[in-house]
């Protein structure tokens, strides 16, 4: 769970409204993956352990078709994850809030420097 003053850095991050919430997901995501291993470094679980918390939690494991839907997102927030925690040279499960903040800003940053970005008018 993220925590009233985490959630104030993410929404004082001046990104985009889009991308903010990019960035709230994945530290949901993050702080989940944390708590499912009982831990703030290594890697992410494995799928078979996110869908045994997931039955582990009423209000999704009374939802089968929902469990099945959130096991999906966990893994896919757990690749992404894993990707940023690469070019940060950390550990999934080591990063930090700033870490992901970071990576959010350098991705807005890349955006609007590429000469095709989005909102810039086409050419001709």
């Amino acid at each position: 769970m993220l925590t009233p003053e985490e959630l104030t850095v993410l929404e004082s991050s001046l990104l985009p409204a889009l991308e903010r919430h990019h960035l709230r997901l994945l530290a949901h995501g993050l702080r989940t993956l944390q708590g499912i291993a009982g831990r703030r470094d290594g890697s992410p679980p494995d799928a078979e352990a996110i869908r045994a918390w997931a039955m582990q939690q009423p209000p999704v494991a009374d939802d089968p078709p929902f469990a099945e839907a959130f096991c999906a997102q966990l893994g896919s927030a757990a690749r992404q994850i894993e990707a940023i925690a690469r070019a940060a040279g950390r550990p999934p499960l080591a990063l930090e809030l700033k870490d992901l903040v970071a990576w959010a800003r350098a991705q807005a940053d890349a955006r609007l420097s590429c000469p095709g970005a989005a909102g810039s008018p086409p050419p001709g």
